[in-house]
């Protein structure tokens, strides 16, 4: 058995040091940062690149690139479960393939979205949000708002792009369905709640930006879902246990996403995203965040039963040089996706087949 466990380690540690530098650091301490300021990024040394590995942005690199992993990092550890992924190709009978998104009624030409992110840095002349907002519409993708005043979101919305509400799980549900009302009169494409933000991971329920946090029921769920005519979203789902609660509360679909690392120990979502397909996939929409850095990455995550994912901190950096090299960087992994598709015969996103996945550790 010990034996088995090495030899797990060591082809970890070989089948991902190749790729180890396209990890990104934990910017923000999450299971601490319950009052969520907001943090700058640095800069990182660009370290040496495995030969034949594609160039990658220093801004996109960790500090170190470490062959190891600690399971307790939720981040560090999802990183390496993306990488022990490995696909089959499947050339004969295939083409150029569509990588469309219809979504809530919307079509759209990606199903790599913007992940929900707060307090993220501009350049001199924008907000960070709306940076982020121009180049998700650039790209004729979704966009979504974390944490942020109604002056904020009105004015991502007023960039054009099709936005995502996020809410944080206020103490007064009055508040949660203020701002659902809010978002709604603007023209959202849909809202949600970030449940992973209730606990400050120190025993007693968060408080972010002032304001106290609390756990939300389903029968509180199904109220939110019921005060509005938009689509409703949790975000921070990992279980089968809380999709299938999301889906007695009537939502329309559910974030699967670890928050970044807030959990020690938390499963990767990969993991949580094939339990979860099985149990709800076509009753509601699935969607994956944290970690995802390319198409291939993206891939996988479709390929195993998501509708479309987030990708947030890998374009944090990018951000502060302005909607152009953002919006790059999403139309890039967009191609990715679709090399991707291409050599593995699929044509569509909703044609994706998991058993072009294979796990090399479990």
């Amino acid at each position: 058995m010990k034996d088995n466990l090495l030899s797990r380690r060591s082809f970890v540690k070989m089948s991902t040091a190749s790729v180890a530098a396209l990890s990104i650091p934990a910017i923000m301490n999450a299971a601490g940062n319950s009052s969520e300021v907001p943090q700058t990024p640095q800069t990182p040394q660009t370290p040496q690149r495995p030969q034949g590995q594609m160039p990658i942005p220093p801004q996109w690199l960790p500090k170190t690139v470490s062959p190891g992993w600690d399971a307790g990092d939720a981040d560090s550890f999802t990183r390496y479960y993306f990488d022990s992924l490995m696909l089959e190709s499947r050339y004969i009978d295939s083409d150029i393939p569509s990588t469309k998104l219809n979504l809530f009624g919307e079509t759209f030409d990606t199903p790599i979205m913007t992940a929900a992110l707060s307090h993220i840095r501009g350049t001199a002349d924008e907000s960070g949000l709306a940076v982020f907002a121009k180049a998700a519409k650039e790209c004729n993708a979704v966009f979504w708002m974390g944490t942020g005043s109604d002056a904020e979101l009105e004015e991502v919305v007023a960039t054009g792009a099709r936005t995502v509400k996020i809410i944080k799980p206020f103490e007064e549900n009055s508040e949660v369905i203020r701002r659902i009302k809010h978002a709604e009169g603007l023209g959202c494409l849909a809202v949600g709640m970030d449940i992973d933000h209730s606990f400050n991971m120190r025993g007693g329920y968060d408080i972010v930006m002032g304001q106290r946090m609390k756990s939300k029921s389903t029968s509180d769920i199904k109220s939110f879902v019921n005060a509005t005519k938009l689509p409703f979203i949790v975000k921070g789902v990992l279980s089968v246990a809380d999709a299938k609660r999301c889906l007695d509360a009537g939502v329309s679909g559910i974030v699967i996403s670890h928050h970044g690392g807030r959990l020690p120990y938390a499963i990767p979502p990969l993991v949580a995203l094939e339990q979860i397909a099985q149990a709800v996939k076509g009753k509601m929409k699935i969607f994956v965040d944290c970690g995802i850095v390319s198409g291939v990455d993206a891939y996988k995550c479709l390929a195993l039963g998501a509708d479309a994912v987030g990708v947030g901190r890998h374009l944090m950096f990018l951000v502060q040089e302005g909607v152009d090299a953002t919006a790059k960087r999403m139309k890039e992994m967009n191609s990715e996706l679709a090399g991707v598709m291409s050599a593995t015969g699929i044509m569509s996103i909703d044609k994706m087949d998991p058993t072009v996945v294979h796990h090399t550790i479990l």
